[in-house]
């Protein structure tokens, strides 16, 4: 096991700083575990010293490739925690469209790593109505986890949690049932586009947001920072949703209100 002084070693910290310049991850905002896989990958490529590591993924695309697979958590499924997405089906944006008095609403997909979660609210959004000309917002950090997402194929296990007639109606099979392709109806309701949400700008007046089970990975100082900006970034009676493993504390004092289980609102 890597000590916590090699993570804070003046060769790890240029390794970091140019790291950043080259793919936009600042590692430092990041907590240990992400830290130790960055130094076990660099084991398992026999690499010496931090200057082979990066000069291996600067000049080697698939090593850049699997550094960023091995760093981010881009393993995901439609519909994950299913309880939450039938409360937003059954209950937030009825309960939002009737509110605003409109079916436009702004919703988006913070770290939406390879489109299984921007593509459910999509889903979502076709079920309850919404209007397609206001599609969801799906953002990463990780540019190849965008072009996979862009794609919209997937394998039949990443689709268990789906209900069988949105199966039918949102989705092309090929390979025998083994693959599946969002229809394009669907892939038209999601923009997707590359953003480090740390340092860049949010958008405002979004009445949903998602952001599951990606602010786990960071440091206490920048989940405050995040969930300000998200706070932010909320409409006054939006919903602000995480994972099914986070909690924000001290949310009153950043201006939340709870809503329920892993459900935050702006009031």
């Amino acid at each position: 096991m890597e000590e916590r002084s090699q993570y804070d070693s003046p060769a790890y910290t240029t390794f970091k700083m140019k790291l950043k310049r080259l793919i936009g991850i600042d590692l430092s905002s990041y907590k240990e575990q992400i830290h130790r896989r960055t130094h076990e990958l660099m084991s398992r490529w026999g690499c010496k010293t931090y200057d082979d590591y990066y000069d291996m993924m600067k000049n080697d695309e698939k090593k850049l490739r699997e550094f960023l697979d091995h760093l981010t958590i881009n393993v995901s499924e439609f519909f994950r925690n299913k309880e939450q997405w039938l409360k937003l089906r059954d209950v937030l944006i009825p309960e939002l469209i009737k509110k605003r008095g409109t079916k436009r609403l702004k919703l988006w997909s913070a770290g939406c790593a390879t489109g299984e979660e921007p593509y459910s609210l999509a889903i979502l959004s076709a079920v309850c109505g919404l209007d397609a000309m206001t599609p969801v917002l799906a953002v990463d950090v990780d540019q190849g986890a965008i072009a996979t997402a862009q794609k919209a194929s997937y394998r039949k296990a990443q689709l268990l949690n789906v209900p069988k007639e949105y199966i039918s109606k949102y989705f092309t099979t090929k390979d025998g049932g083994e693959t599946y392709d969002v229809n394009p109806d669907i892939k038209r309701r999601v923009t997707f586009k590359r953003m480090n949400m740390i340092d860049d700008p949010f958008g405002a007046n979004f009445d949903i947001i998602l952001c599951r089970n990606v602010v786990i990975y960071f440091t206490a100082d920048t989940k405050d920072k995040l969930y300000n900006k998200f706070f932010d970034a909320l409409a006054p009676g939006g919903y602000f949703l995480v994972g099914s493993t986070e909690q924000i504390f001290g949310y009153q004092k950043m201006g939340f209100e709870s809503a329920g289980p892993f459900l935050y609102t702006r009031k």
